[in-house]
């Protein structure tokens, strides 16, 4: 729903250049993210050292990671576009919607209201303790469960690997968007039932859910 690349990408690099490495280009992130920041990081000290991290370095480029992130989650996200439009169209038509990331909760939480008008997503559901992290199906069953529908009725749209294994393990619908992180092959590689190139794809798919 946001574009997040950048404002992790300057994150990470402002990290680890207070950790005394050197910068990994921005787009490069594409491939780093989407799992969780513990292995976002070990795949960005991997990225820059040639070798699997130590414990200790890890620790330490998480704390000044998260630090830099907290301070300011909204930093540099941006909309897709056409995504406003397409969120209103959707509940126009009384279609809810709801928000699963790997991102911290607080986080998550400020981005989505930095983007978009109050009450554009029924539901907003972030990294919490005692929810296990995507791919696990576990928060997108507990999306299902809060809005009283069966898991085959939702439609799970995501942009990586990640997200086409969660929406399958929760036994839901998946559609793997072209406009985030990740390219066609591997959203159909990981079980992608629906490919959709722009936002507006999504109230077509939607429109045969109902």
């Amino acid at each position: 729903m946001a574009n997040t690349l950048y404002s992790i990408a300057s994150f990470s690099n402002e990290a680890l250049k207070q950790c005394g490495y050197p910068a990994i280009p921005d787009e490069k992130y594409r491939r780093i993210v989407g799992d969780g920041v513990d292995m976002q990081i070990r795949r960005m000290l991997t990225a820059v050292t040639g070798r699997p991290p130590a414990e200790r370095e890890s620790a330490k480029l998480k704390e000044i990671y998260c630090r830099l992130y907290g301070n300011r989650p909204a930093y540099l996200v941006r909309e897709y576009p056409r995504m406003r439009r397409t969120l209103a169209a959707l509940k126009e038509k009384g279609i809810a919607t709801a928000v699963l990331t790997n991102k911290p909760d607080a986080w998550a939480r400020e981005i989505i209201d930095s983007l978009f008008p109050r009450g554009s997503f029924e539901f907003c559901l972030g990294q919490r303790p005692g929810i296990p992290r995507k791919p696990s199906p576990a928060g997108a069953l507990m999306i299902a469960e809060k809005f009283d529908l069966e898991p085959k009725e939702i439609l799970y749209l995501g942009d990586t690997n990640t997200d086409m294994k969660t929406g399958n393990g929760a036994g839901m619908d998946t559609a793997g968007v072209l406009w985030g992180f990740r390219d066609r092959r591997e959203l159909e590689e990981n079980g992608a039932v629906y490919i959709l190139k722009t936002p507006d794809d999504i109230l077509s798919v939607a429109n045969t859910k109902r």
